[in-house]
């Protein structure tokens, strides 16, 4: 079964453009559990314009699901890693002032560098993931460099899926392929919401996991956070 693992950066968000602790990270992590999420995911970043270093540490020894720690593998970011121990890391190539990820890692080119980061996280004995694009090179080069699962990024498969579903499915599931092929885990996210992430399992069934926050966010705002996360593992279910 996928599991659904619930990007909380939006909730962060929405607590740092007022000040306080309103509303409360943890609570909403714990409520995201109770509610039917398989995991909790977080992206830390520098600045921490939204979920802070402190919140890291707090949420670890509350969750009870998986705690998924994603983010650009800097010195500070590999320590917080190591320090906390999360189940899984998931390194994104995204410089200190991006918005947000809009491509994943060109795994050839950085392979050296790569390979040195996920050994200090392997061994210690945290589950790592690779942030790519659709590519099976790119795929067979993250397992060279000693991933133990890679995340799809499924931006180009939202943008498209209005014009031809199957089309932009279709890189994804070539990739998808390859990746059992080598023996890797597969985790899917980014722009991922109730009308594409159906198809998207449909095609892919043997997926891992799925990492959604800003939609799941939004529709929370209409639906209720708990009849979301139902909706959402409805789609990952048919």
């Amino acid at each position: 079964m996928t599991k659904l693992s619930v990007n909380i950066n939006k909730v962060a968000t929405l607590r740092n453009a007022r000040g306080g602790n309103i509303p409360n990270v943890a609570a909403v992590a714990s409520d995201c559990e109770k509610f039917g999420a398989d995991g909790i995911t977080v992206h830390p970043r520098p600045d921490e314009r939204h979920i802070r270093r402190s919140d890291v540490y707090e949420l670890r020894p509350l969750l009870r699901t998986e705690f998924n720690i994603e983010g650009y593998p800097s010195r500070e970011f590999i320590d917080l890693v190591l320090q906390v121990k999360p189940h899984q890391v998931t390194l994104v190539p995204d410089a200190p002032s991006q918005l947000t990820s809009d491509a994943g890692w060109n795994t050839k080119i950085h392979q050296s560098f790569l390979t040195e980061v996920l050994d200090a996280f392997n061994h210690a004995g945290i589950r790592t993931s690779v942030f790519i694009d659709a590519s099976p090179e790119m795929a067979e080069y993250a397992a060279k460099a000693g991933a133990d699962r890679v995340e799809l990024y499924t931006g180009p498969y939202a943008a498209d899926y209005g014009k031809g579903r199957e089309e932009a499915a279709a890189p994804f599931v070539e990739t998808a392929k390859t990746v059992r092929s080598l023996g890797l885990g597969l985790n899917a996210g980014h722009d991922l919401n109730l009308h594409n992430l159906a198809y998207f399992h449909q095609c892919i069934p043997w997926l891992d996991e799925v990492s959604i926050g800003h939609a799941l966010i939004c529709d929370a705002l209409y639906l209720g956070l708990e009849r979301t996360i139902q909706e959402y593992k409805k789609c990952l279910n048919r």
